[in-house]
């Protein structure tokens, strides 16, 4: 029998983690909390649900899929904020839009009174709910909005980790935070690859090719890249202490939103007829950071 003794560091180290992947939303929120903290806003006994999914036979949830939670990082007041991925692919309606937007118009005008309040998104997304299409994007512009209030005063600090990915209006989010922390495991993209199969064809895109995609938009790729800061294993402590270290690093010398002609002039370098490989990409781009 093997026992723990025997076993490769590797593996011992493996056994040690605590997945964040794993995690449902509502106890990713309180891991980016200092512990003990955790106070859940509009929880599940609130019932502050979608008026609009029973109308099309779709059973809601009760907290909509966003756990919003007050608390403290390294002492400092914070408000978490963490969507359900299992629950509507993540998708922001009305409500969990609204719980969204306002919890970061909440911090931002505790910064205004002199209270800096820390904020981290956890973001599983596909972006817009479909079912409630227009007032899911209005809502979405509420947010990225109160974002961009908000990092005037402290570092918003966004996390991607699961397999959902962060897509549509959540990514137009997480390009608007001060900083980004993914896992490989991650995506970030503002089109998902079904969608781009869907509008264009397979033969722009195959969705069904799991190491293409990756390549694409996978958490590696984004951190090679420059689009995400801090790429870090599937490790719900080692996510915790990477937002916490951004925290301290206060607010970045440049903002992404703010390069943007770098990045037409990225775009300006591709030939779209030529297919370039990940490696190509982040050869070309290495040196140029936002």
């Amino acid at each position: 029998m093997t026992t723990a003794a025997q076993l490769p560091e590797e593996v011992l180290a493996l056994s040690a983690r605590y997945s964040y992947i794993e995690m449902n939303a509502r106890t990713r929120a309180g891991q980016l909390l200092d512990p003990g903290t955790f106070c859940e806003l509009l929880g599940p006994f609130d019932r502050i649900e979608s008026p609009w999914l029973p109308m099309q036979d779709i059973v809601p949830q009760s907290d909509d899929g966003c756990i919003v939670a007050k608390g403290t990082i390294d002492g400092k007041p914070a408000v978490a904020i963490a969507l359900e991925g299992k629950f509507q692919g993540g998708s922001i309606g009305e409500v969990s839009g609204m719980k969204m937007a306002t919890a970061l118009a909440l911090a931002r005008q505790g910064c205004e009174r002199g209270i800096p309040t820390r904020a981290v998104l956890s973001l599983e997304s596909g972006g817009v709910r479909l079912q409630e299409a227009n007032i899911g994007e209005l809502v979405i512009a509420e947010i990225c909005a109160e974002l961009i209030a908000l990092r005037q005063h402290v570092p918003v600090v966004v996390v991607v980790a699961g397999m959902t990915g962060c897509f549509g209006g959540m990514s137009l989010a997480a390009g608007l935070a001060s900083y980004v922390v993914m896992t490989r495991q991650a995506r970030l993209s503002m089109n998902g690859p079904e969608v781009i199969e869907q509008e264009a064809g397979i033969e722009e895109l195959d969705a069904r090719d799991r190491p293409l995609i990756w390549s694409i938009c996978g958490g590696a790729q984004r951190h090679a890249t420059g689009i995400a800061d801090v790429l870090v294993e599937d490790d719900a402590a080692e996510i915790a202490q990477a937002v916490r270290a951004l925290f301290k690093r206060g607010e970045p010398t440049h903002l992404r939103s703010a390069a943007h002609e770098l990045y037409i002039e990225r775009l300006a370098q591709l030939d779209p007829v030529q297919p370039w490989s990940a490696e190509q990409i982040r050869e070309m781009w290495k040196d140029q950071t936002p």
